[in-house]
């Protein structure tokens, strides 16, 4: 059984070997780290190559997870190895349990053998494009020493081609179902009781800053730390100041804007962090605000907003819907409603949700012992129960936020602000799927 895990092992240290290489190494090989090149009286930047290798750096810092996920899978390699030894040394001690316990354990396994498949010819394209790289990089030297409008163009559009191709790779290493959390990471101790803390769930890993809006009552004031160091120490941040209060702590930030719910409504508003001001405000409609459908924690947290990989999301509920969490995909420019499903799980008997790959998985408890017991996937309009444990260390948590940049959850907990690490078990699906 060891041998088949090395070769897992090998082919996903083998992409984050890559991976990495790249993100290190690819500015400065192509000799564009904020170099400007001129032709023709003019002045471009190639900002595809900066944009791969950011690219680049996500995926390594996936590839390095999902590698863990394969290791923390050799426990149960080893004790079906084990148990198939001593089956084979002594038939008798395989009696019908045993027997079905070992028939469990192989089943478990099975999902690896597909992904193992896919992850070796992933493997084989992220190879490739690192050679590719390598041919553009000398282009590019040539380029700028000899400028020639021909190769120039030949050079833009074989970026561009070979950005379009990472982008494929990176949506089918990018998303996967949720099946465990790690311990709690404290960060700070800061704040009352309940509030909302959060990075940018979209823009590039170069941007590091952190908001926190502390309560969830009549709260207009938001503090920007420039990173997260800073944070943790409480120093280096700035002042918002809302144009109009919030309600609960379901907020998100979502490329350099706030979405948050205005204070007594159940109107939606996307503040913008740079111009200090509101683009677009517009009301959920027949969603439920000022305590109608809260969490079990109450708190005003009728509607929970929130982003994953596949964008920006709204929960919350109706009369017509008989209190059950709706979940509503919103357009992040206008805020219009997208889509829409009906869960049927009652939002009342909810400690928290968060979305991960279109998937809302609610827990059953704001308190100690809670876990993840609810999963609704809006892509097949399925739902299941789930035993997903976590350990809820400060035992009252009223914000519960996935991060799909960081893949990380942000949870306030108690005046304390937790993260945790996720595993996310993926199911790859080739182009013939």
């Amino acid at each position: 059984m060891s041998v088949p895990l090395l070769k897992i092992g090998a082919v996903l240290s083998t992409m984050a070997m890559v991976t990495n290489w790249m993100s290190q190494t690819l500015p400065s090989l192509v000799g564009l780290n904020g170099t400007t090149i001129s032709r023709a009286g003019t002045s471009e930047r190639i900002v595809s190559v900066q944009n791969i290798t950011q690219s680049m750096e996500v995926l390594d810092l996936r590839t390095y997870r999902d590698l863990q996920y394969v290791r923390d899978t050799e426990n149960l390699m080893k004790t079906v190895d084990g148990k198939l030894k001593t089956a084979s040394e002594n038939a008798r001690s395989l009696n019908p349990k045993s027997f079905q316990e070992l028939k469990d354990k192989v089943t478990q396994l099975l999902p690896l053998l597909p992904v193992l498949e896919q992850y070796k010819a992933d493997a084989r394209m992220i190879l490739r494009l690192r050679e590719e790289v390598r041919n553009l990089s000398l282009v590019l030297m040539a380029i700028q020493e000899e400028m020639g409008a021909y190769d120039y163009e030949e050079l833009r559009q074989r970026v561009l081609l070979l950005e379009t191709r990472l982008h494929s790779c990176m949506q089918k290493l990018g998303c996967g179902k949720l099946t465990g959390v790690s311990n709690p990471i404290t960060v700070r101790a800061s704040g009352s009781r309940f509030g909302s803390w959060m990075t940018d769930t979209m823009i590039p890993s170069s941007d590091n800053r952190v908001w926190s809006m502390d309560g969830y009552f009549k709260g207009r004031r938001v503090l920007e730390y420039r990173t997260m160091n800073d944070f943790m120490k409480g120093q280096n941040f700035v002042q918002h100041l809302l144009p109009h209060p919030w309600a609960g702590t379901g907020h998100v930030v979502y490329n350099g804007s706030l979405y948050y719910n205005k204070y007594q409504s159940n109107i939606i508003i996307k503040y913008h962090f740079r111009s200090r001001s509101i683009l677009v405000q517009r009301s959920l409609s027949g969603a439920g605000y000022n305590n109608t459908f809260p969490y079990s924690w109450g708190g005003s947290s009728d509607i929970d907003l929130m982003a994953d990989e596949n964008g920006l999301w709204a929960v919350y509920t109706t009369i017509p819907n008989a209190g059950n969490i709706v979940i509503s995909r919103l357009e992040p420019q206008s805020l219009e409603v997208l889509q829409t499903w009906d869960t049927g799980f009652p939002k009342r008997s909810a400690g928290e949700s968060f979305m991960i790959c279109g998937t809302l998985y609610v827990t059953n408890s704001h308190l100690a012992g809670a876990k993840i017991y609810f999963a609704y996937y809006t892509n097949t309009s399925t739902y299941e129960y789930t035993d997903i444990p976590f350990h809820n260390q400060y035992s009252h948590i009223s914000m519960m936020d996935y991060n799909p940049r960081e893949r990380v959850l942000f949870t306030w907990n108690n005046g304390h602000q937790v993260l945790y690490n996720v595993t996310l078990f993926q199911v790859i699906k080739t182009s013939e799927d």
